[in-house]
């Protein structure tokens, strides 16, 4: 479902921006963090949770409008210290961390066995001005297929990824079908729980959903002022 934050109020030639959330609750942080705004057509879909889902329903989206900017946002686990629960990280990376395959010597990524990709990289002036704007820590958003639940994977995914602050499900999948229609795509999370051992307890999901608002707030601005070519 797709809530469209500004419709009507802007011609045509006007920029979109395309936000792509995994369920309802982090749609609704996004479009509180909108209300009010003015200047662009900013439209927010809950995609659904994982690569695939993410992929497909943003992908379909861009069939169908064009926009000049995807932006995939929500909730994430955080890497202690440097990511604590209710900080924002904004992505200057975006990397599928298991994409690839399992060998006696460890796990090799996809682009080792010679082909795809596993990084798409945001727009490095873009990502400075809104970690700027917002406070917000830059580095490596991971994205996983099945969520990190132990001590021992979240100290083999920072081995293979020092700069990781967060992990997600849905960035590279945005990713990959923003890069396929040739549209700059941003990555944007508010840190939930710590990754590592799974404890519901320790989860603070409605603090991170409204850092998420508030986060988004303030990035607003910095891409409405942003040139698009």
């Amino acid at each position: 479902m797709v809530l469209q934050v500004q419709e009507g109020l802007l011609t045509t030639d006007a920029p979109r921006i395309l936000v792509a959330t995994a369920v309802p609750a982090e749609r609704d942080a996004v479009a509180r963090a909108l209300t009010g705004t003015t200047g662009f057509t900013w439209e927010v879909v809950a995609a659904g949770v994982g690569p695939a889902a993410a992929a497909a329903v943003t992908a379909t989206a861009l069939a169908r409008t064009p926009y000049d900017l995807v932006v995939s946002a929500g909730i994430a686990g955080g890497f202690q210290p440097g990511a604590p629960i209710g900080s924002l990280v904004i992505a200057d990376e975006i990397t599928a961390a298991d994409l690839g395959a399992e060998t006696a010597d460890g796990f090799v990524p996809v682009t080792e066995l010679g082909f795809g990709t596993v990084t798409h990289r945001p727009p490095n002036a873009l990502v400075r001005e809104l970690a700027a704007a917002t406070g917000a820590r830059t580095g490596a958003v991971l994205t996983v297929s099945t969520v990190t639940g132990t001590a021992a994977r979240a100290t083999e995914l920072r081995a293979r990824h020092p700069r990781a602050l967060a992990e997600a499900m849905e960035g590279f999948g945005v990713a990959e079908a923003a890069a396929a229609h040739g549209i700059p795509v941003l990555e944007l999370r508010a840190v939930s729980n710590p990754v590592g051992p799974r404890d519901r307890a320790a989860w603070r999901i409605g603090d991170a959903l409204a850092a998420l608002t508030e986060g988004f707030g303030k990035c607003a601005p910095v891409l409405e002022s942003w040139t698009y070519v």
